[in-house]
C-alpha cells in the first residue's frame, strides 16, 4: 500500500511481507502499522495505535474500531504450537489505550478503555471486558457477558439495551472516521 493514501502513518513492510489495507479503511496520522496485518473495508484505526505483525499475523474486520493509542501485537510459535496470532472480527469496538496480545474478540466483541487481553485469550461475540480490566491468558469470555477486575471475572449478563449499544457504537465509529478522514486530507490541501 503506498504510504500517501494514509497520511502521516508509518505503514511497514517486514519480511517481506506488507499490511493489507481495504482502500475504505481510516488509518489516522501517527499509527504505525507494521508486517502481516490485514485491515477490513470501513475499519477505523485511530491516532497513534500500533500494529506489529511481525512474529505471527493480525487481521482486523469490517467496521472494527481501533481507538486511539491501542497497541496490538501477537505471539510468536516459540514451541512449535505456532503461537497466537491476533485476530479481531468484524463490529468490533477497542476503546483507547488497550492492549491486545496474541488474542481473538469475535465479531462485535468489546475491549473497554485501557483493557489488556492476554495470549490465547477468546472475547465472545456480543462480549464485554469493562474498562481497565484483566483478560489472563488462555480465558474466554462467553458471548452477552461483562466481565470486570483485574483479573477480569464475571460480572453480570448483558442487557438487550446494552447489546444494542455497542452496536451503535460501531456505527457512530464507521461515521466519525469518515469526517475524520476528511479533515485529515483537507488538512493536507492547506
Amino acid at each position: 500500500m503506498k504510504q500517501e493514501r494514509h497520511p502521516g502513518a508509518s505503514i511497514i513492510a517486514l519480511n517481506g511481507i506488507a499490511p493489507r489495507i481495504h482502500e475504505t479503511a481510516f488509518i489516522a496520522p501517527g499509527c504505525r502499522i507494521i508486517g502481516d496485518v490485514e485491515i477490513g473495508e470501513g475499519a477505523s484505526i485511530w491516532y497513534n495505535c500500533v500494529i506489529r505483525g511481525d512474529i505471527n499475523q493480525v487481521k482486523i474486520g469490517a467496521r472494527t474500531n481501533i481507538q486511539d493509542g491501542t497497541v496490538i501485537h501477537c505471539d510468536s510459535d516459540k514451541d512449535g504450537s505456532g503461537g497466537f496470532p491476533t485476530i479481531i472480527g468484524a463490529d468490533v469496538l477497542v476503546g483507547h489505550m488497550v492492549m491486545l496480545h496474541g488474542c481473538t474478540l469475535e465479531d462485535r466483541a468489546f475491549a473497554g478503555l485501557g483493557t489488556i487481553v492476554m495470549d490465547g485469550c477468546v472475547i465472545e461475540s456480543d462480549g464485554m471486558l469493562a474498562a481497565g480490566a484483566l483478560l489472563t491468558p488462555g480465558k474466554r469470555l462467553p458471548s452477552r457477558q461483562l466481565w470486570s477486575g483485574r483479573p477480569a471475572k464475571f460480572m453480570r449478563d448483558l442487557t438487550d439495551e446494552a447489546v444494542a449499544g455497542m452496536r451503535a457504537g460501531v456505527v457512530h465509529y464507521v461515521h466519525n472516521a469518515q469526517i475524520h478522514k476528511g479533515a485529515v486530507n483537507a488538512a493536507l490541501d492547506e
